[in-house]
């Protein structure tokens, strides 16, 4: 039941926990969102405004003479730290994507950030290490949440990665609705609606099947093109939304009905996944679109990640 006079945002809410995809303080103070999530790209465009660039400045300063890699990774940290002033919820603090590959490295790193933020006062719980889901990066979540470090498996494009999540009992998975719907529209040269856009469709799948067999990782539909593709979620997990579709929900008065619901059964009941390396590696790569948009959201956090380093070596 919605109240009288909410707007689109607050019904939203009242179904799915919604996050705010920025390293925008001011867009999480206007939104009031329970949990945050950052990337390379957004810390990027973050301290490049005047804002922010005192903030980047100090905690450059303050490392001065230390290797770029310890600075990136207490820039990344201060801005974690002042986003947990906001949100009541938790912090999602990403994982150099160039260590995508790297089982190993990656819980090193992951370890590494914990103990910065543990070192500052926060409590694990309040922070997802951010790491792609690629077969390394998921057997490294695997593996560091039995040390009670939660993750948050990110540039997830396909059941078999969602699966794998799963099985390694993965705290949250964010598949990546708008960019599936980018490559569909890109190959078929055509608009879907909301109901129709094969991003809504695999999030849907992913949930039910998640549902079906009792898992209790959360799903997080995320990369958003348009407020059709938040509301067709609504009744999601967590939805993380950028400021600018933030403001459109905020703005409108649309009444937002539930589209995903725990206790409803899927028409057919999913098949259960096979999860082995060598089923997850080959279900991957029989899926184009999974595949070529998890090398190229690598790619791109990855540039962005050296752009990081690049200012930090200027200032």
């Amino acid at each position: 039941m919605n109240a009288p006079g909410m707007n689109t945002l607050d019904q939203l809410k009242q179904f799915t926990v919604v996050v705010a995809d920025t390293g925008d303080f001011n867009s999480m103070r206007a939104y009031a969102p329970r949990d945050a999530t950052t990337n390379p790209s957004l810390i990027l465009k973050a301290v490049q405004q005047d804002a922010y660039k005192p903030l980047f400045s100090e905690t450059v300063a303050a490392h001065r003479g230390q290797p770029v890699e310890y600075i990136v990774d207490r820039v990344l940290i201060r801005f974690g730290l002042e986003i947990l002033k906001i949100v009541p919820g938790r912090v999602s603090t990403e994982v150099d994507a160039r260590l995508s590959f790297d089982t190993k490295a990656t819980i090193a790193k992951a370890r590494e950030l914990i103990a910065l933020y543990e070192a500052a006062g926060i409590d694990r719980k309040r922070v997802l290490i951010k790491i792609a889901s690629t077969w390394e990066g998921i057997q490294a979540a695997t593996v560091l949440e039995k040390e009670g470090i939660h993750c948050n498996l990110t540039l997830l494009f396909s059941p078999v990665q969602a699966a794998a999540c799963a099985e390694g009992g993965i705290t949250l998975i964010s598949p990546f609705v708008g960019r599936i719907l980018d490559w569909y529209k890109k190959r078929d040269g055509k608009d879907f609606t909301a109901e129709e856009d094969p991003g809504v469709q695999s999030v849907r799948y992913i949930y039910s099947y998640y549902k079906h067999f009792g898992y209790k990782t959360e799903v997080m539909g995320a990369s958003f093109r348009n407020v059709g593709e938040i509301l067709a979620l609504a009744g999601c997990d967590l939805l993380t939304i950028s400021p600018d579709l933030l403001n459109q929900l905020q703005s409108m008065n649309d009444t937002v009905v539930r589209k995903l619901i725990p206790a409803e059964k899927a028409t057919i009941a999913p098949v259960r996944i096979d999860t082995s390396e060598p089923a997850f590696r080959y279900a991957l790569n029989n899926d184009a679109m999974a595949t070529e948009k998890l090398a190229e959201g690598i790619r791109a956090f990855a540039v962005d990640a050296g752009k990081l380093e690049a200012l930090i070596s200027a200032a």
